[in-house]
């Protein structure tokens, strides 16, 4: 009778095992659980990928200073800078206005339609039409 007893509760936990195993198995091979699979490996793939160009843009980076540097060098762009102030320009409001090139007075004098000329007026009258 004990033989009989162990046989049938071992068939029962190999019966309720088997059962779970695929039942398992079925829930991971829904349309959902399959989409679900998908979606996380599709984001483990893209953070290993990022992982990937993040690494790489400091390399472009750090490869690009180095060169940068290289090139400066080489142009002596990196060389000390001498401090010292350019000269002053002159302004255009302290420019002599008694000198030859104004002797002969404003350019607009001889042109009335000349475009510097402030008193310019329309060839043409607007008010013509009406």
């Amino acid at each position: 009778m004990f033989r009989r007893t162990f046989w049938f509760t071992t068939g029962v936990a190999a019966g309720v095992w088997a059962t779970t195993k695929v039942n398992r198995k079925l829930k991971q091979l829904t349309p959902e659980s399959l989409a679900a699979t998908a979606a996380n490996k599709a984001i483990e793939a893209g953070e290993r990928l990022k992982d990937r160009a993040v690494g790489f843009a400091v390399d472009v980076r750090d490869n690009m200073a180095r060169r940068e540097a290289e090139l400066g060098d080489a142009l002596g762009l990196n060389a000390p800078v001498d401090r010292e102030l350019p000269p002053s320009r002159r302004l255009a409001a302290i420019e002599n206005h008694d000198g030859p090139a104004y002797a002969e007075g404003p350019a607009y004098a001889k042109n009335p339609h000349h475009p510097t000329n402030p008193y310019k007026t329309n060839p043409y009258n607007r008010n013509e039409d009406h």
